[in-house]
């Protein structure tokens, strides 16, 4: 078989189970492989560890599918994956519930660039990585048995294709068209979902429990939610007792399904304001204005897609944070998210308490939130806990 030999010292990672090998760590690649050809992976003194697709395009030059090298990579691999990652979800897998959840949680379900999410009836697909691609038909024929869906649709229209050296791509995969918006249901809300327009594979699915703790938060009080997409935390927050809430996206028709949301919850017109900007100079105006809120959601999109843009990345969490936080009345509350994958938690406490001493506000931290838990996080893989979120109290 084709192989990849790592470099005598660049082992480490490799043995303690973390499945990328980047370009830095590779001595020699044997036999020519294609792009998602399964490769073995080799160490220095010959020796066999585990078997990865090969991607070489990207800095990121193989992922391991397996760490067992006598193992192989085929339609029987992709059954037993992916049937172990539904069965792990448990009742969130079961396609006739009009609820949502993620079924296959890429790396950290051993399934490298492999994501599936479940909206009521319908599947929806990202294959991000060279060896995904190269198993697309596989993938999806196991899928469409082991979960019986209405429909797969694929969602692999997003930019990190493109350092695997793939075009972006959407369209049906299996079964049938899923209708313009479908319907889910999540802790005694309703939402409705693009499937084929909306961010990510159309809803925040990560984001479950957070919203469940605003709701938690909300009795009573007037909400700002900022980056708020399709009102996920706005819903939410009115289910929770809030008396009002400000949604500002920059997005009309985002704006658009988020009023029929709150219509669709039963919730007053008047009980919602929607707001279309940048968020950052929609909390600028506020302040100028003198607005207060008792609570405020901050959700921004991933801010640093690469390691350069950490440093460009750490301001604007740092801006956006300061602004909410001069808004929020003594007792108020701020739920604040990082979603860039290369944002630690230590970093972005750090940036939260600039924030604060700069708004002149005392704070503290009352709870950690992170991703739903079927956005699971392998142990070996720390870069799959990407969603980092806190709750902070202003005490003045």
């Amino acid at each position: 078989m084709k192989a990849v030999v790592i470099k005598r010292g660049r082992e480490k990672s490799l043995l303690r189970r973390h499945p990328w090998i980047f370009t830095g760590a590779v001595a020699s690649v044997e036999g020519r492989p294609q792009s998602g050809e399964t490769v073995e992976v080799m160490l220095a003194d010959g020796s066999r560890v585990a078997r990865a697709a090969y991607s070489p395009a990207s800095q990121i030059v193989a992922r391991v599918w397996t760490f067992d090298p006598g193992e192989d990579v085929s339609l029987d691999f992709f059954r037993a994956r992916l049937s172990r990652a539904i069965e792990l979800r448990g009742a969130r897998a079961r396609t006739g519930d009009p609820g949502a959840a993620r079924l296959v949680n890429a790396e950290s379900d051993g399934l490298p660039g492999v994501v599936v999410d479940r909206y009521g009836r319908w599947l929806v697909a990202q294959l991000l990585t060279a060896g995904a691609e190269r198993w697309r038909e596989v993938i999806a024929g196991e899928l469409e048995r082991l979960a019986s869906p209405a429909g797969i649709y694929e969602r692999s229209d997003v930019d990190v294709r493109a350092k695997e050296g793939l075009d972006k791509r959407s369209g049906l995969l299996r079964g049938a068209e899923p209708p313009e918006l479908v319907e889910i249901a999540e802790g005694g809300c309703r939402f409705l979902v693009d499937l084929r327009r909306g961010h990510k594979t159309g809803f925040y699915l990560d984001q479950r429990e957070n919203r469940a703790a605003v709701a938690e938060y909300a009795r009573g009080a007037e909400v700002l939610n900022c980056f708020s997409y399709t009102g996920g935390f706005g819903v939410s927050a009115l289910a929770g007792g809030a008396a009002r809430t400000t949604n500002v996206d920059s997005s009309a028709p985002s704006l658009e399904l988020s009023r029929r949301n709150m219509e669709l919850n039963g919730f007053d017109e008047s009980a919602s304001e929607h707001v279309e900007g940048d968020a950052f100079a929609v909390l600028r105006r506020y302040r100028d204005e003198g607005r207060s809120f008792d609570l405020a959601v901050l959700d921004p999109p991933k801010f640093a897609e690469s390691r350069v843009q950490l440093a460009r990345a750490s301001r604007g969490y740092k801006d956006i944070n300061l602004l909410a936080l001069k808004l929020l009345r003594p007792g108020g509350v701020l739920f604040t998210f990082s979603c860039s994958g290369l944002m630690t938690s230590e970093l972005f406490q750090k940036i939260v308490a600039d924030a604060a001493l700069d708004a002149g506000r005392d704070a503290r931290i009352v709870r950690r939130l992170s991703q739903a838990e079927d956005h699971p996080v392998a142990l070996p893989f720390p870069e799959g806990a990407y969603l980092k979120g806190l709750v902070c109290r202003v005490a003045r």
